[in-house]
C-alpha cells in the first residue's frame, strides 16, 4: 500500500499550496468564486455525530454526491438504529494520525463502509463522503482524483493513516498550519486540507 502526496505538498515552500487552497475555499474564506465544495465543511455541523442526518445528505451535494433514494430511506428510516450504532461503536471524531495500529478487518470504521455500499446506488466515493460528514477528522474523502494524485486506488485509509503519522507527525502538522494561514475554521480538518489540495491539483491536470 502507498501514498504519494500531491505535489504541492513535496515542496518544503508552502506557496502552490496555499494558493491551492485560496482557490478552493475562497479568499477571505467563502468569498467570491469559491468552489461549491467548500460549504461541506461548515454545513450545520451541530448534526448528530452518533446518527445520519438529513443535514449530511445535503452536504454531501455541495461535492458533486447526490445521495439515491435507496439511501435516503436506509440511514433516515429503515436501518438508522443499525448505522447510529455503528457511529457508537466508532467513537468520537479524533485525528487519523493519532490512531497508532492500523485497522484491523472488523473495525467499526471498515463496518460502517461495508454496511453503506450494501445500500442499492452507494459506492466508495459517497460512502466516504457520508463518513467524513460524521468524522471529518478521521475519515478520508476517496474519489477517482484524489485517489489518482496520491496514488491510493487500491487502498487509502491505512496509507494515509502511515503518511500522517510519518516523522512525528510531520504532514499532519503542516495540514493544520496550512489550514491557519489560510484563515480556514477549524472544522477544516487536516484530511480535508489534503484533500482539497490534492483534488484541485488533480483537476488541474485533467485528471
Amino acid at each position: 500500500m502507498t501514498f504519494r502526496p500531491p505535489e504541492a505538498l513535496q515542496k518544503s515552500d508552502d506557496a502552490d499550496a496555499i494558493a491551492l487552497l485560496k482557490r478552493y475555499y475562497g479568499d477571505p474564506y467563502l468569498g467570491i468564486g469559491c468552489a461549491d465544495g467548500a460549504h461541506f465543511d461548515t454545513w450545520a455541523t451541530d448534526s448528530d455525530p452518533m446518527r445520519f442526518t438529513a443535514d449530511d445528505l445535503i452536504a454531501i451535494k455541495f461535492l458533486s454526491v447526490e445521495a439515491p433514494k435507496t439511501a435516503v430511506r436506509a440511514l433516515l428510516r429503515d436501518r438508522s438504529g443499525e448505522f447510529s450504532q455503528l457511529l457508537v461503536d466508532l467513537g468520537p471524531d479524533r485525528d487519523l494520525a493519532n490512531e497508532d495500529k492500523p485497522f484491523g478487518h472488523t473495525w467499526a470504521g471498515w463496518r460502517i463502509m461495508d454496511e453503506l455500499r450494501t445500500i442499492p446506488g452507494v459506492g466508495t466515493t459517497t460512502a466516504s463522503k457520508l463518513l467524513a460528514r460524521k468524522r471529518p477528522r478521521l475519515r478520508p474523502i476517496w474519489d477517482t482524483v484524489v485517489a489518482a494524485v496520491t496514488d491510493t486506488v487500491p487502498a487509502q485509509w491505512e496509507p494515509v493513516r502511515t503518511a500522517l503519522r510519518a516523522d512525528d507527525c510531520a504532514l499532519h502538522r503542516r495540514l493544520l498550519r496550512l489550514r491557519d494561514v489560510v484563515g480556514l475554521p477549524a472544522e477544516v480538518s487536516a484530511l480535508r486540507i489534503l484533500d482539497v489540495i490534492a483534488w484541485r491539483e488533480g483537476k488541474d491536470r485533467d485528471l
